[in-house]
């Protein structure tokens, strides 16, 4: 024999899905938050990848009179083949969490921008190892991924390489090896430090 009050919960339940208010089914407010949900996740999307771009990087002229200027000058800029790597490629990384972290991140470096920590050719210098030793740490805690998106050691022909290199890359590309690319590829894309040159 059923018991009355059950039927009346089980009851109660699929009457809250048809109709939780007075002016809505649950499937119509299900509905309206998962269209809400598209549109807020590409907006938000769209903004993320806006912020990627190397125009909304040197917006800000600490980046366009320093850093922006050098990288003009290196082969990630302008090569042989054409392709070239911006500033997203090297300094976000590809994982959402990841680059989400670093997102927030950059948000304390755009309240130096704001604050005048670096706003002049002069504060920058006097800047610049901390900020390099800071992308430095953050690129050796993920082992250099940025490098690696692009550039693989599966991928190199040692056979091609000087003694050096060859020796040094096929080294570091023992799973062991504790190495990561910034390790010995410092000041690639930007001048290194005063004190490092």
């Amino acid at each position: 024999m059923s018991n009355p009050t059950e039927e009346k919960k089980s009851g109660g339940f699929w009457r809250a899905l048809r109709s939780p208010s007075a002016r809505y089914s649950l499937l119509t407010l299900l509905g309206g938050g998962f269209v809400a949900g598209i549109i807020f996740w590409s907006g938000f999307n769209t903004a993320l990848e806006a912020t990627n771009k190397m125009e909304f990087c040197i917006s800000c002229h600490e980046m366009k009179d320093n850093v922006y200027k050098e990288y003009k000058e290196t082969v990630h800029y302008s090569n042989r083949t054409g392709v070239r790597a911006v500033c997203s490629d090297c300094h976000v990384p590809k994982n959402f969490v990841h680059k989400m972290k670093r997102k927030i991140q950059a948000s304390q470096e755009v309240w130096g921008r704001i604050t005048g920590v670096i706003d002049t050719p002069a504060k920058f210098e006097a800047h610049r190892k901390t900020m390099a030793e800071s992308e430095r740490a953050r690129m050796r805690a993920n082992g250099s991924q940025e490098c690696r998106n692009c550039h693989n050691y599966d991928g190199m022909d040692p056979e091609k390489q000087g003694n050096s290199a060859q020796k040094k890359h096929l080294q570091a590309a023992k799973p062991d090896s504790g190495k990561s690319c910034i390790d010995c590829h410092q000041g690639i894309a930007h001048k290194l430090p005063e004190d490092e040159r």
